[in-house]
C-alpha cells in the first residue's frame, strides 16, 4: 500500500498549481452561469436534460460547499493514478512497471486539461468509475462492476468503451479464459451498453448532438480530419508543449502527402498493436487501449472541436505502461529523468491557467488563425480594462473571421 500512497502524494502534489486556476471557457456555460448546478433542488427539479447528471452534481457539490473545485479535480486525478497502479499490476504482474506507469500518467502536463480546467472534471470523474469498474471485474465482483459501469457513463458518455477495454483486458492477459467463459463475465457489461444505446437513440438532447454534427461535416470528410486530429494528439504526447485550450484544428476535405504520411504511421501502429497480440500482449494492450480510448471522441461521429488534449487522459496510460514493460531492464535512473522532465513541464502549463489572460495569450500564439481565441483573449483584456489590446484582437478576430458575431459585438460595444 505504501506504493499507491506514493503514487497518490505524487500526483496531487505535482498538481497543486492547479488551485490557483480561476474559470474558464467552458467553465461558465456549465458551471458559473448555469443555474441549475447552483442548488441541488434545481439539480433534482431539471436534472440536466438526462445528459451527465452524476459530473453536473459534483459541481453542484462544490457550488454549494463555496468553492473547492480545483481540490476535488486534484483528488479524482490522484485516485485515478493508483486506480492505473492496481489495474496495470493485475493484468500483467508486473508492479515496477506499473508503478512507473501510474506515475507517468500522474505526471505528464496533457492530464493538465482534465486537471486544472475544472470542466475538464467530465474526463477525470468518469475515469475513476471507469477505472474502478475494471479492478471490481478483475476481482470478480461483477455486480459492482455493473453499478460502477452506469455512474461512469452518468459523468461522460465515452465511458461506453468499458465493455470493449475488459474485452481486451481478457485478450492480453497471460491466464486466456475460453469465449463462454469470457461471455459469462460480461454479458452484464454489453447488455447496459445496449440499453444506452438505445437511451441516446431516444434522448433528444443526445440525438440533436448527433445530428448537428454531421451537419457541420460529413462521415467522409470527418474521417480525413480525425487522422490529423489523432496525429495532434500523439505529438502532444511526445512533445511535452504546444497544449492549447482551443487548438482550432481545420476541417480536412481531401488527401494531402502530410494527411498520408499521418495516416501510414497511425496505422503501422494499429497493425503494431493487432500483430503482438499473442507475442507480447502487453504492445497490443497499450496501443489498442490508446485507440479505443479514442474512438467515441475521434472515430465517426464529428465534433465541432477536432481534438482537445483532455482526451489524451486515459489513453496515454495504455502505451505508458507497454514501455514501461517492454523497457523493464532500463536503470530507474532513466525513467527519473523522464519524470522530472514531465513534472516541470506539467507545472508549466498549469500556471497558464492562472487567469484567462495568460490562457488565452498562450492559446493565440500556438493557434493565431483562431478567430475564437483572439476574441476571448480580447474579452479578457476587456475585464481587465486593457481596452485598446481588446479592440486588437476583436479585430484580429474579425479578421480571421468577418462574421464571427462575438468578435463584432464585442468589438460594437467597446468603450
Amino acid at each position: 500500500m505504501r506504493a499507491a500512497f506514493a503514487v497518490a502524494g505524487v500526483a496531487a502534489a505535482a498538481y497543486l498549481p492547479s488551485l490557483w486556476g480561476v474559470f474558464h471557457f467552458d467553465d461558465y456555460n456549465v458551471i458559473v452561469h448555469y443555474d441549475t448546478v447552483h442548488s441541488w433542488s434545481a439539480l433534482a427539479e431539471r436534472w440536466g436534460g438526462g445528459v451527465r447528471p452524476l459530473l453536473k452534481a459534483s459541481y453542484t457539490l462544490n457550488w454549494t460547499l463555496g468553492g473547492g473545485f480545483g481540490l476535488l479535480n486534484i483528488a479524482l486525478h490522484a485516485m485515478n493514478a493508483v486506480l492505473l497502479f492496481f489495474i496495470g499490476t493485475q493484468l500483467f504482474r508486473d508492479r515496477r512497471a506499473a508503478l512507473i506507469a501510474a506515475l507517468l500518467f500522474a505526471l505528464h502536463p496533457a492530464a493538465t486539461e482534465a486537471v486544472t480546467y475544472v470542466s475538464g472534471r467530465s474526463s477525470s470523474l468518469m475515469a475513476v468509475f471507469y477505472l474502478g469498474a475494471m479492478l471490481a471485474y478483475f476481482h470478480g465482483h461483477r455486480f459492482a462492476s455493473v453499478a460502477l459501469f452506469l455512474l461512469a457513463v452518468a459523468a461522460r458518455e465515452t465511458a461506453v468503451t468499458l465493455p470493449a477495454a475488459l474485452l481486451l483486458c481478457e485478450l492480453c492477459r497471460g491466464e486466456r479464459p475460453e469465449w463462454r467463459e469470457i461471455l459469462r463475465r460480461q454479458w452484464p457489461h454489453w447488455t447496459l451498453l445496449l440499453a444506452g444505446g438505445l437511451f441516446v437513440l431516444f434522448n433528444q438532447r443526445y440525438f440533436d448532438l448527433i445530428a448537428y454534427g454531421f451537419g457541420e461535416r460529413s462521415l467522409a470528410d470527418n474521417l480525413l480530419t480525425q487522422i490529423g486530429g489523432i496525429s495532434y494528439l500523439v505529438l502532444r504526447l511526445v512533445s511535452l508543449h504546444g497544449y492549447n485550450i482551443d487548438p482550432a484544428l481545420p476541417t480536412l476535405t481531401e488527401w494531402t502527402p502530410v494527411l498520408a504520411f499521418q495516416a501510414s504511421l497511425l496505422s503501422a501502429l494499429l497493425v503494431l498493436g493487432l500483430a503482438n497480440l499473442h507475442r507480447r500482449p502487453w504492445i497490443a494492450f497499450g496501443v489498442l487501449w490508446f485507440f479505443l480510448q479514442l474512438a467515441p471522441t475521434n472515430s465517426i461521429v464529428p465534433r465541432l472541436d477536432v481534438a482537445n488534449d483532455r482526451q489524451l487522459y486515459l489513453a496515454s496510460w495504455g502505451l505508458f505502461l507497454a514501455l514501461c514493460i517492454q523497457l523493464r531492464h532500463f536503470p530507474v535512473f532513466a525513467f527519473s529523468i523522464v519524470l522530472v522532465l514531465f513534472t516541470v513541464a506539467s507545472v508549466l502549463r498549469q500556471l497558464d491557467y492562472r487567469s484567462e489572460i495568460t490562457l488565452w495569450e498562450s492559446s493565440v500564439a500556438l493557434a493565431p488563425w483562431n478567430a475564437r481565441g483572439h476574441n476571448n483573449l480580447g474579452y479578457a483584456y476587456q475585464l481587465a480594462g486593457r481596452t485598446d489590446e481588446a479592440r486588437r484582437e476583436y479585430q484580429a478576430a474579425l479578421l480571421f473571421d468577418p462574421r464571427h458575431p462575438k468578435a463584432r459585438m464585442n468589438l460594437h460595444f467597446l468603450k
